[in-house]
């Protein structure tokens, strides 16, 4: 027993991917402490409210397991057990009916808050040396999670980083894929056709070499942090946002409708216009974004984003464009060959 149960715990830290490593735990915990259920909550807070999206729910029975859609993920206080497991980083038990007990929710632990949750559900109680065994796994998932995080995030915003990209960008596109029947892990895979459109952005720091020419770099910096935390209030958790280089960044929106997606983008320029920066003052943003189609790669998916913020830039800077309404307008065309986004 104990020998399987650490070669299963090496064999879940041998994991990269978020995803994997998420489920891995929650079968590791389904199998050895035979429990009904164990589902893996992320907390994401939107700047309005901290909000709970569904990772990972396996069980016993073996059924699907669908994960929430992030355009609408639920608040965190509309489940007190949960909020309390995350305000108070501590063990919350709760029951159902005339039943006690039957469901433990530990906190899983970030840097330096609680970033997620893990829901188990029994048939009796977990014991002391039960739930002991579950935070020694959380321990040694967050020290693995903390090394993920070296080599994923922006050491000065905290974004994900450029490299981390291409593998967001290419799970992303799988889930866009139609497929007939169910998903290769058992879920249910819905068409594209049935649900709303993911988009890609390119968000450029209007004139910030002037703001390092004129205010020095440690002050450039500050705007990039200061930026970096703005994208995050004005953006749903759920959104995958990324520090592409330099005064650019990548925002990823998975579901989110054609008015619904410039609304977001047009709130976060304004956010940032309206922001008083120390020292520097006003500081504004261009924004250029394209639809993800299923079938793209990252870099054509990118450089329709990038032909839409170089005409924000050219017309004005501080305004967002939208390639696919640039495209309908004859503004810029897709053309075979080398360079296939042509500006008019």
């Amino acid at each position: 027993m104990t020998h399987d149960l650490l070669n299963s715990v090496a064999a879940t830290t041998a994991h990269r991917d978020r995803d994997d490593l998420d489920r891995a735990v929650a079968l590791l915990l389904l199998r050895f402490l035979e429990t009904k259920s164990v589902t893996v909550l992320r907390v994401a807070d939107d700047g309005t409210a901290k909000r709970v999206a569904r990772r990972v729910n396996v069980s016993q029975s073996g059924g699907p397991e669908p994960l929430d859609d992030t355009a609408d993920l639920p608040v965190l206080a509309d489940h007190p057990a949960w909020e309390e497991c995350a305000t108070k980083n501590q063990i919350v038990r709760y029951g159902s009916g005339a039943q006690r007990n039957l469901t433990t929710v530990f906190p899983i632990q970030g840097a330096t808050d609680v970033v997620g949750l893990l829901v188990v559900e029994t048939a009796t109680p977990l014991n002391s040396r039960e739930a002991d065994l579950v935070q020694g796994i959380l321990g040694i998932v967050k020290n693995h999670l903390a090394l993920l995080d070296y080599g994923e995030l922006d050491t000065l915003t905290g974004l994900l980083n450029r490299k981390t990209f291409e593998s967001h960008f290419h799970k992303l596109c799988q889930r866009l894929m139609p497929a007939d029947g169910p998903a290769p892990n058992g879920t249910e895979r819905r068409s594209a056709d049935n649900r709303e459109p993911s988009w890609l952005a390119l968000i450029d720091i209007d004139r910030f070499k002037s703001i390092n020419d004129g205010y020095g770099h440690l002050f450039g910096d500050e705007v990039l942090l200061l930026v970096s935390r703005l994208m995050r209030r004005s953006l749903r958790g759920a959104d995958h946002l990324f520090r592409f280089g330099g005064e650019e960044f990548v925002v990823v929106l998975d579901k989110a409708s054609e008015t619904g997606v410039n609304i977001v983008f047009e709130r976060l320029r304004a956010a940032i216009e309206q922001h008083k920066f120390p020292q520097v003052g006003c500081v504004t943003i261009s924004i250029g974004y394209t639809r993800i189609n299923p079938h793209d790669i990252s870099t054509t998916c990118v450089e329709r984003a990038d032909a839409a913020l170089y005409y924000a830039k050219s017309h004005g800077r501080n305004n967002v464009r939208s390639w696919e309404a640039l495209r309908a307008a004859g503004q810029v065309v897709t053309r075979a060959g080398v360079g296939d986004i042509e500006l008019f």
